[in-house]
């Protein structure tokens, strides 16, 4: 597992845009077709936006139509934790990053991977490396 990065929030809000603060301190949601790698084809990788460990790789991302960056699976099994999330009158499982519990999206069972999963993440939550 990832050794922890702890900052105050002062700290977060100077490392970070308000629209990422927004989403990976506060848990919010960017609206849907609206987040900068929701499209994205290249091939690279994903990282956490707010201390870049690496999250995802472009291999597992694909176009489920929801609206959000969605992958099958994380890079590793350590990149990702998942917290249950009875916010907003439903029950889901939250997605946060292992190293800085930034809140990163949602995993819903309803993707065509090998496991059946959908990661939707936030694009404001993420950086992207692109292959060399």
């Amino acid at each position: 597992m990832p050794d922890k990065i702890q900052l105050s929030e002062a700290e977060w809000r100077q490392r970070l845009t308000p629209e990422q603060y927004r989403v990976l301190r506060e848990g919010a949601t960017e609206r849907a077709f609206t987040g900068k790698y929701e499209k994205n084809g290249q091939a690279g990788e994903y990282r956490c936006a707010a201390c870049g460990l690496p999250l995802f790789d472009s291999a597992a991302k694909y176009d489920s139509g929801s609206g959000w960056p969605s992958f099958t699976a994380p890079a590793s099994g350590e990149a990702v934790e998942a917290h249950r999330d009875t916010g907003h009158g439903m029950v889901r499982t939250e997605v946060v990053c292992a190293r800085c519990d930034g809140h990163l999206g949602h995993v819903f069972p309803d993707g065509p991977g090998p496991d059946g999963l959908r990661y939707c993440i936030n694009s404001a939550a993420l950086d992207f490396a692109p292959e060399e």
